[in-house]
């Protein structure tokens, strides 16, 4: 599915959602934000302050994992070594 053209709503489609109520929504598979995730987010212009390209060797298992979560393997690796780091500076 193409997201930057996406087919337009029908006149049906549009009285339907708008209709929807917030207590009609399930946000059952949603965790819940608690004051850890606030405590540790972080803006992205902290973390958007260049970036290098880099070659490294990664073992296949990890590069498979990486790319079987979907688009974005590279970002989400990034993600995982700035926590790694994160989470060393702090002790």
């Amino acid at each position: 599915m193409d997201l930057n053209n996406l087919p337009k709503m029908t006149e049906e489609e549009k009285q339907r959602f708008d209709a929807i109520q917030d207590k009609d929504i399930d946000y059952s598979d949603i965790p819940e934000l608690d004051n850890r995730f606030f405590k540790e987010a972080m803006l992205a212009s902290e973390f958007e302050k260049g970036k290098t390209r880099v070659t490294m060797r990664l073992d296949n298992d990890v590069l498979a994992w990486l790319k079987s979560k979907g688009r974005g393997y590279q970002t989400r690796a990034n993600m995982i070594l700035r926590a790694a780091m994160q989470h060393s500076d702090s002790q």
